[in-house]
């Protein structure tokens, strides 16, 4: 650096809530600045604070920093003047300290306090708000300029114009500017990512994020594993858009569940599924109008010549009922290829294959997958359902587990029925728990893989991540919309998914197949992700402009256009929808 850097402003603020797009965001960005000392403590400054504690502050992000020169630089690209201290959400405005020459790991003495530099800045749609720029994420990152926040080693007072003293650098000279590059921007460099993990000072999170780059296989199509398990889902769809297969089998598995066996026309085996993958179906009930779009799992050898999927007959199931009612051995079907991200991992560590329900489906892909590949891995089938009526596989999973050395079964019934046998049909009546898994010896150091109905999901995922028995991690998979993600919105009601206010688009047609909703598309939204949002499809974002890739969603057909393009594109047939509008018919994993 040249000269001494100097602190400019201290800036605090007190989260308030603030009106957005006709919603309320609960946030810190606005800061101001403070005369006098402040004390800086572990957490935060003597009157700081943020608005979202997920995406914000802690103890790896306690103060924010941003420089003179970057508001220079700012203020001429806007052409503005207005500009105050803590204008871009930072409790530290100063002199010197450029990101490009900032490295994580340096450490600061100011005042009295001792600090140490952590992360770049967190990608947010906030600070945009904050500053009237929408696209303002996105600028930071692509022009290099993000700022960064800073440990509190020692606590003290601190005063603006004070001097900033650097007592130590970081190991690797690593800056800033090239930490936050290389996660956010095209072109991640194995021996870079290798350099940013022998940074002790780098935050947890950004630690985790450089793994999984790490771990992305060399050859994986486009994307970004380091900011979303959406891009790194093994190889691409093999095919697009969707194909014709006929039904060649329907066996009934249960009181409500049949399974579909699907083959292609011409006799040639089907490409290979990954266990735990799912195939999506377009039914076309009435000609012309809207079709209905349904996902649902593989429930077969992954490896078979032929898919097979499983279907539960809802009792109000539009798409279910008409497959029940309407389908034949020999008739075509539309489907898309096998995706999803809930896969069977490969390695040692026992298993344990949890499901409830028709959430069976996967993990007995999952079961079919250990027994072809003969495994010796320790594997425990742990179901729940309500009686036997509706215990599918029953007799399919007691004899795929037979076939392995190292098998485990274990049966809960709810409410079991009169002819059911406690010790033979099941084992315990009650429902699955994490107490129950206890019990019956379920081993620690296990990978676990979960599914179920909502009820199921809502509640034992987070029990089981917060217990000592699934350290190797716990995979889930949801039937249905995936939970929302909207930092910083208050009282966000759940509403069932509907068309949007108003007549209907002229563009072309939207389908949401996780949701189940099709619409037309309306060039008033600017993007995909606001028409989601008009039709309340829950939706995931952070930075709304195509940096943080927190929207990316599979994009089963069609194509779209992006404005403003993603600064990092997002993995083959995905989609980042918080900056895209359609070209054509889509067909989103929504």
């Amino acid at each position: 650096m040249n000269g001494r850097a100097k602190l400019l402003a201290i800036n605090v603020g007190l989260p308030q809530d603030v009106s957005w797009r006709g919603r309320t965001v609960h946030t810190g960005v606005w800061k101001r600045p403070v005369a006098g000392p402040r004390m800086v403590r572990r957490l935060n400054i003597d009157g700081d604070g943020q608005g979202d504690l997920d995406g914000h502050g802690g103890e790896q992000r306690a103060v924010l920093v941003y420089q003179i020169d970057s508001y220079r630089y700012w203020q001429e690209r806007f052409g503005r003047d207005d500009f105050t201290f803590g204008q871009f959400g930072e409790n530290f405005t100063v002199d010197g300290l450029p990101d490009d020459e900032v490295c994580v790991g340096d450490r600061y003495r100011i005042g009295e306090a001792v600090f140490e530099v952590t992360q770049p800045r967190v990608t947010c749609y906030r600070v945009g708000l904050r500053m009237g720029e929408p696209r303002l994420a996105a600028l930071l990152v692509s022009h290099r300029r993000p700022g960064f926040y800073l440990r509190v080693l020692t606590e003290g007072r601190v005063e603006a114009g004070q001097e900033i003293v650097k007592i130590a650098s970081g190991p690797e000279g690593m800056t800033v500017a090239e930490i936050d590059a290389l996660l956010y921007l095209p072109g991640h460099s194995r021996e870079r990512v290798a350099r940013a993990l022998r940074v002790p000072a780098l935050s947890p999170g950004w630690q985790t994020s450089f793994r999984a780059l790490l771990d992305q296989p060399d050859g994986e199509p486009a994307g970004n594993a380091g900011l979303t398990p959406a891009s790194a889902g093994g190889p691409p769809p093999a095919w697009e858009g969707f194909r014709p297969l006929r039904v060649t089998r329907i066996d009934a598995e249960s009181k409500s569940v049949f399974s579909l066996t699907l083959a292609d026309d011409n006799g040639t085996p089907l490409p290979p599924a990954l266990p735990g993958q799912f195939l999506t179906v377009r039914l076309r009930p009435d000609g012309g109008g809207p079709p209905l779009i349904r996902s649902y799992s593989l429930s077969g050898r992954p490896d078979a010549a032929a898919y097979r999927i499983s279907v539960k007959q809802e009792p109000h199931g539009s798409a279910s009922g008409y497959l029940r009612a309407h389908l034949r051995v020999g008739d075509v079907l539309e489907f898309a290829a096998p995706r999803g991200a809930f896969t069977l991992e490969a390695g040692d560590a026992p298993v344990l294959l949890v499901s409830a329900g028709i959430g069976a489906t996967p993990v007995l892909a999952m079961l079919h997958a250990l027994v072809a590949a003969r495994s010796a891995r320790e594997v425990w089938w742990l179901y729940g359902t309500r009686d036997g009526t509706e215990h599918p596989f029953a007799q399919e999973s007691r004899d795929l587990l037979a076939r392995l050395p190292n098998a485990h079964r274990h049966i809960c019934y709810s409410r079991p029925a009169p002819g059911d046998r406690q010790g033979v049909d099941y084992q315990t009546a009650g429902r699955l728990s994490l107490g129950l898994l206890s019990a019956v010896g379920a081993p620690r150091a296990a990978q676990v893989y979960l599914c179920g109905p909502a009820a199921f999901m809502n509640e034992l995922p987070a029990v089981l991540a917060s217990s000592d028995l699934a350290p190797a991690g716990v995979h889930t998979e949801i039937f249905g919309t995936g939970p929302a993600l909207n930092p910083g919105l208050t009282s966000v009601p759940a509403r069932p998914v509907h068309p949007p206010a108003g007549p209907p688009g002229t563009g072309p047609r939207i389908s949401f197949a996780r949701s189940g909703l099709t619409v037309e598309w309306d060039p008033a939204y600017a993007s995909l992700l606001e028409l989601a949002e008009a039709c309340d499809v829950p939706t995931r974002w952070s930075c709304r402009t195509g940096v943080c890739h927190s929207c990316e969603s599979g994009l089963l057909s069609g194509s779209v256009g992006y404005s403003p393009e993603p600064v990092d594109a997002p993995a083959r047939d995905n989609v980042l929808i918080c900056c895209s509008q359609p070209r054509d018919e889509l067909v989103l994993d929504l």
